[in-house]
């Protein structure tokens, strides 16, 4: 059985045990929009960095659960990848996990921003409204509002085309009339307490369903992968992010280190050129940095060795999905 990932420096406890009476346990899925901040909340939710987070719109390709366990809850966050119109074969991928998630959830925490006017997927957002599910509808970014607490607030043009609050809060209102509307900051933590009481209360009863230690129901490796792929997408720029993935080859925990093989995988060899770099210029800079966000994030030293390999078109090919993880057996 693979292991789940726990947090650090925390005792384990079995599952049930010193339960309070009225104990909530449930499944929140986040969904949204590309860059609209679902794995900034998440993994400020959690109170880790269990999802990347790049400037680059559809980072987050897989599902990905976070648990965080207080003392009268228990919240299994989803993270999804951002909704989008299928082009290829690795979208539709990418949209099942949206789809299974929604299905899978006792709560839905439909996440947009000041700055989306529709939905790209009205469909979606038909069934979200017909499922009958509990809704909370978080606007993000509010910190860019002026006394939103953030450092840097938008110009009075872009407040203009934004649009005030209230007026947003209605937008959103009139498309999902069954939600609990709440304007957040992500980023700054503003609103998220007020957030997590809306999601608690509609949770059922029931005891926590993992130890009070556990993060993930994702494996060590995965965030490995994971990681390494952030920094595909931080040192390269253009279409690479979108036309890589990172495959490890192998990941073995020693006493005193970490030792990762792994291999990032591009569509052209022109693409193997540019990841590769002048002289190896490239890729030793995505080594080096993605080294230290892997020992920063597992706590302890690692050894990593990365290799650039081809697979012709891999976004449109079923066995290389399947083999990725994108798609089921």
């Amino acid at each position: 059985m693979t292991p789940l990932f726990l947090r650090k420096g925390h005792k384990s406890k079995l599952v049930g045990q010193d339960v309070k009476e009225g104990f909530r346990t449930g499944f929140v899925t986040i969904i949204g929009s590309p860059n609209v901040g679902k794995s900034t909340l998440m993994n400020h939710m959690i109170g880790d960095r269990l999802s990347i987070v790049t400037p680059k719109a559809q980072t987050t390709r897989h599902r990905i659960m976070g648990i965080v366990t207080g003392e009268d809850y228990q919240v299994i966050y989803s993270d999804t990848p951002g909704v989008l119109l299928p082009k290829y074969e690795l979208h539709e991928g990418m949209m099942a996990f949206v789809k299974e998630a929604i299905g899978d959830a006792d709560v839905l925490l439909f996440l947009t921003d000041l700055f989306e006017k529709e939905f790209p997927d009205e469909d979606i957002l038909n069934r979200i409204n017909s499922m009958g599910k509990p809704l909370v509808v978080a606007i993000n970014k509010i910190d860019l509002l002026p006394g939103g607490g953030g450092r840097v607030t938008l110009s009075d043009e872009k407040l203009e085309e934004v649009g005030s609050l209230e007026e947003i809060t209605a937008r959103w209102k009139e498309q999902l009339p069954t939600a609990h509307v709440c304007a957040i900051s992500a980023a700054e933590g503003t609103g998220t307490e007020e957030m997590l009481k809306e999601i608690s209360r509609h949770l059922p009863e029931s005891p926590p369903l993992y130890a009070a230690d556990t993060m993930s129901d994702r494996p060590m490796r995965f965030f490995a992968s994971e990681i390494i792929r952030e920094q595909v997408f931080t040192c390269m720029s253009q279409e690479i992010p979108y036309c890589s993935e990172v495959r490890l080859d192998r990941f073995k925990e020693q006493p005193d280190m970490i030792v990762i093989d792994a291999t990032i995988v591009v569509m052209r060899e022109t693409q193997k050129g540019m990841v590769i770099g002048k002289g190896g210029a490239k890729i030793k800079q995505m080594g080096i940095q993605a080294r230290e966000a892997l020992e920063q994030f597992f706590g302890q030293k690692v050894y990593l060795k990365l290799e650039v390999k081809v697979d012709k078109d891999w976004r449109k090919k079923t066995a290389s999905l399947r083999a990725y993880g994108y798609l089921s057996s």
